[in-house]
């Protein structure tokens, strides 16, 4: 039985939403950075993996362009929350559930405010919406941002700060499998599944929202204005981008070339 890994955030619904019923496949729910260790290990066949993790992974991986979480500007879920003016913060406690969210936010203030910042990881002990006194800001992600995001007076999208950049969308997980693994037909498959449930957002926002924390009428303009869940050419070559990005920073090594599942 083929098996899956995805994360619980409302962001992910509408690709595996339907899943859960479906008694040919196994599902499993984790965060975006421990998604990757379920895939080398073999517990999981495909997941949706944070883009970052193509270049720097142990092991080469292939993406399943069956569907992805991006955006075209605004996220609303992947935030600097800041006591100062973004331009001058230089210490940033991060949320490390998506590594991801953690290069684009060094890609950003490096590119953008040419700043170099130092990392704290935001403990799990610690409570979102209080975070240490000791930073200037905390980038958080997912329904985190909507249930317990801080109370602190400046905040900055890096989905739009990405866009005002470099005009391009972001990518900011998509579905991977290692390299050599025979998926049968289960892209195709969850393909179908996001395509469907495309066009039922509003339903599945609703189904969703509660559990997740979100107020429903939030929900559904989360899913259906600011997130995309294609990866197309305009959606590659943001990623691409990215890693380049990422490589001039250090963040990863060598650019491995992009290898798509099937071809």
């Amino acid at each position: 039985m083929p098996s899956i890994g995805s994360v619980s955030y409302l962001n992910a619904s509408p690709l595996v939403d339907g899943l859960e019923h479906d008694p040919s496949v196994r599902i499993e729910f984790d965060v975006p950075s421990t998604l990757l260790d379920g895939l080398l290990n073999r517990s999981t066949d495909i997941a949706l993996i944070p883009v970052i993790d193509y270049q720097t992974a142990r092991q080469q991986l292939c993406i399943v362009p069956s569907g992805a979480i991006g955006s075209d500007g605004e996220t609303l879920t992947v935030r600097i929350f800041s006591r100062v003016p973004i331009s001058e913060i230089r210490h940033v406690a991060v949320d490390g559930d998506s590594r991801t969210s953690v290069a684009l936010l060094q890609v950003i203030f490096h590119d953008v405010y040419g700043t170099r910042l130092e990392l704290s990881p935001l403990a799990r002990t610690t409570r979102p919406g209080h975070p240490p006194e000791h930073v200037d800001a905390v980038l958080l992600i997912g329904d985190k941002v909507v249930n317990s995001a801080p109370r602190l007076p400046i905040q900055l999208d890096l989905g739009e700060a990405w866009k005002d950049l470099t005009g391009k969308p972001f990518v900011f997980a998509t579905w991977m499998t290692p390299a050599g693994r025979d998926l049968g037909d289960l892209p195709e498959r969850l393909d179908r599944i996001r395509r469907t449930n495309g066009e039922e957002l509003a339903a599945i926002a609703a189904r969703h929202a509660a559990p997740c924390g979100w107020p429903e009428d939030l929900a559904i303009r989360y899913l259906s204005r600011h997130l995309s869940y294609a990866l197309g050419p305009a959606e590659i070559e943001g990623m691409e981008e990215f890693w380049r990005h990422c490589r001039e920073l250090g963040i990863s090594g060598e650019l491995r070339p992009l290898r798509l599942y099937g071809s």
